[in-house]
């Protein structure tokens, strides 16, 4: 599939269901993760902020994937 037609398709909530789940696999929680509904626009994913070992954490799970 297309990845810019799957950009144009999916939800702000949509998105962080996904990420919510994918971060939840490696062992991750934001726990401030969610929607910020501003306008204009269907709002944005909001990650919110980390303790460090969690930032740390999520930095080595991107590393290994880029990898």
């Amino acid at each position: 599939m297309d990845s810019s037609h799957e950009l144009e398709t999916v939800t702000p909530s949509t998105v962080v269901e996904s990420l919510r789940e994918s971060l939840m696999a490696a062992g991750i929680v934001l726990p401030s993760l969610g929607i910020d509904p501003a306008p204009p626009g269907p709002g944005l994913v909001r990650l919110g902020s980390v303790r460090p070992d969690v930032a740390m954490t999520l930095a080595q799970v991107v590393k290994r994937g880029t990898a």
